[in-house]
């Protein structure tokens, strides 16, 4: 199908704007700003190490914030640079480089990023079996197309899964269930992966199990138990301990995207393009064909009881493309309908029509309008089905036989709804049907996809219609993909075997039981989240390695050590969220747990309280895109970093406010 032409100029004929110039000035500013605090910062660490890492880390910020490059392009050129200093380490004054060149790429193998490419995988296999189409088509029929119910449900959904797995595994779930919302709400996927993607963080700390630093918390205070006397050894904490903190900050999240998401969710409208919409567009546009697609409902005292569609759509120039009894599955495409179906109370007709032609129809036989598709939602969106050009040719045994001598909607499951000949396009008011073909006609239809790729190996049509999803589902591996998700979440919730390990045996299964063949195994992968995580975690370990977070965190701690305990609280927990931004946040936990533990033994405060301050701070990561779930969601929402920025600094501040009051009200 020929689309209709991009007339925009390229960017490189577009003259530099005065916009643009600001931009450069403004990061040119930056950029000596974030130089002087670099080496301000060095000039006062304890060591040249300290000090160099200081400067990377200070870069690797600036170059996030700012966008200079990609910002997977940011994290790989970081990771460059680490490996490099071991081959200049003489000239930067160091006797070795910042990091082991042996473990530069341990991040591709970490447990981590291993996770996160087995969950992307188990996603993809539950997708391509239907059960997330079943679950956007639920949540639709619940939240209609209103941002401000849609939001609500997915992001509480999600964090109640997160809440018993890990957080970027739920968001991986619910990536293909937000794009078909996105798709049949004409929301931008800008406005619900962020809301999402927060409240799968949130979610994780609901539970003891919902997040890495949690799980890891026990085994850490009773390393620090160890080395304490009797009288102030640690209680642990029991599984649901933390759920009314948790409660608390995921419903912080979901109002805080309901009351101010119009405000801090970005308008991209880029990755909200569907093919239905476009293909509609362009229709009318070639053919004058202005068809809508409608969902009504039979009434139980409509005249229309008893009739066929046959009865009906000509009269009407209306057509029946799906239809749906009450007790029954839905009737739609090859072999489905026929123009002798009858038609009863409490049927619901998936119709294609002009808005007048269908209201007259509605009005005649009272009937009731839906507003929106909810029955055919899912049998009927773009994903499934369309409108399609189709060419009868010089070979075709159809030439001289009607669409009704063949039977054409029940034999070849394409809904004739206009055919172009001799340079005019007749619509239906024209008796298309009835019309013996000719060699050369264009015919519009309403199809499914299904039946399209049929038609496409058919001697007697030539697709013309290219551009439209061919991607095959298999319904009937329902059974082996959730077999094997349940076997992957059993084994992360019940054993203690390494979350990597429980994911993959998930994803082989799914690959060893035709769920997913390997191609698209690969493909369900954002490689993009992959390297940047993965690039990441080098930083990571020089910050701590060197000394550097050991440092950062003395000299914070060294300010607030006079003040009240609730102010000191707060401190190791703008400092954990602080390290969870720029290092794993397991690393951030390890690193501060045993920190906070001696501060509140320092103090009289609760040691255990404030190594729950540390695990759950380290969740507080949604200023910028280094949380897993935060990069999975950056290239499918069409994110940049300011958007993370603008929407994740409020959710920072109220993370906090909401964590330290709910924690001193409970304990």
């Amino acid at each position: 199908m020929t689309q209709p032409t991009d007339i925009t100029p390229p960017e490189e004929l577009i003259p530099e704007s005065a916009t643009n110039k600001k931009g450069y000035i403004k990061k040119g500013i930056a950029f000596v700003l974030f130089a002087l605090l670099a080496i301000y910062l060095a000039s006062i660490s304890p060591s040249i190490t300290i000090a160099w890492v200081i400067a990377i880390l200070v870069l690797t910020i600036y170059l996030f914030v700012f966008e200079i490059v990609a910002i997977d392009v940011a994290a790989i050129s970081i990771m460059v640079i680490l490996g490099l200093s071991t081959l200049i380490a003489p000239i930067m004054g160091l006797d070795k480089g910042l990091v082991n060149n042996d473990q530069l790429f341990d991040g591709f193998s970490s447990n981590a990023v291993m996770s996160i490419i087995a969950v992307m995988i188990i996603g993809a296999g539950l997708d391509k079996t239907g059960i997330m189409s079943k679950v956007s088509s639920f949540i639709l029929n619940i939240g209609g197309t209103s941002e401000s119910r849609i939001i609500p449900i997915i992001s509480g959904t999600v964090a109640v899964i997160s809440s018993f797995m890990q957080n970027v595994g739920a968001a991986a779930l619910f990536l293909p269930v937000v794009s078909r919302i996105s798709s049949r709400s004409n929301l931008p996927m800008s406005r619900l992966l962020m809301p999402m993607g927060f409240c799968a963080i949130l979610g994780g700390t609901v539970s003891m199990v919902g997040s890495s630093p949690l799980i890891l918390l026990n085994d850490l205070i009773e390393t620090s138990n160890a080395a304490l006397p009797e009288a102030q050894k640690m209680e642990t904490w029991s599984l649901f301990s933390t759920t009314p903190i948790g409660l608390a900050l995921v419903i912080t999240g979901i109002i805080y995207f309901v009351i101010f998401g119009r405000f801090v969710l970005p308008k991209n409208k880029k990755n909200n393009k569907t093919s239905g919409a476009d293909t509609m567009t362009y229709f009318e546009d070639v053919y004058g064909l202005n068809y809508k697609m409608y969902e009504v409902v039979v009434t139980d005292h409509s005249d229309l009881r008893g009739k066929t569609l046959d009865d009906i759509e000509d009269d009407y120039d209306i057509r029946v493309i799906a239809t749906k009894v009450q007790g029954q599955g839905t009737h739609i495409g090859l072999g489905s309908l026929d123009r002798d179906t009858g038609i009863t109370a409490g049927m619901v007709l998936g119709i294609v029509s002009e808005r007048s032609d269908l209201k007259n129809f509605v009005d005649k036989y009272q009937l009731k309008k839906r507003d929106q598709l909810r029955t055919f939602a899912e049998d009927l969106s773009a994903s499934k089905a369309g409108i399609a050009e189709v060419v009868i040719p010089p070979s075709s045994a159809l030439i001289g036989k009607s669409a009704r001598d063949v039977w054409l909607r029940k034999t070849r499951g394409i809904a004739i709804v206009g055919l172009h000949r001799d340079g005019h396009t007749m619509h239906e008011d024209e008796d298309i049907r009835n019309m013996p073909f000719h060699s050369g006609d264009t015919l519009v239809v309403h199809t499914t996809w299904a039946s399209l790729v049929r038609l496409e190996s058919s001697p007697d049509f030539v697709v013309i219609t290219t551009e439209y999803p061919k991607e095959e589902t298999r319904p009937q591996k329902v059974g082996y993909a959730a077999f094997f998700f349940v076997i992957a979440l059993s084994m992360v919730l019940f054993s203690d075997i390494k979350l990597s390990i429980a994911l993959l045996t998930g994803a082989i299964g799914m690959i060893l039981s035709g769920v997913l063949n390997i191609d698209e195994a690969y493909r369900a992968v954002s490689w993009k989240t992959v390297f940047l995580l993965a690039s990441l975690i080098p930083l990571g370990m020089a910050v701590e390695q060197s000394g550097t977070a050991k440092w950062i965190a003395e000299q914070t701690l060294s300010v607030v050590g006079d003040m009240p305990i609730w102010v000191i609280q707060a401190a190791v927990a703008i400092l954990a969220t602080f390290f969870t931004l720029v290092m794993s946040n397991v690393g951030a936990t390890v690193l501060l747990v045993p920190l906070a533990v001696n501060i509140a033994l320092g103090v009289g405060a609760d040691p255990a309280l404030f190594a729950l301050t540390v695990a759950i701070a380290t969740s507080n990561s949604f200023l910028i895109p280094t949380h897993q779930v935060n990069a999975l969601i950056m290239g499918p929402g069409g994110y940049r970093v300011p958007d993370f920025m603008k929407a994740g600094g409020i959710m920072t501040v109220l993370f906090l406010i909401v964590m330290i009051t709910t924690m001193n009200l409970i304990f």
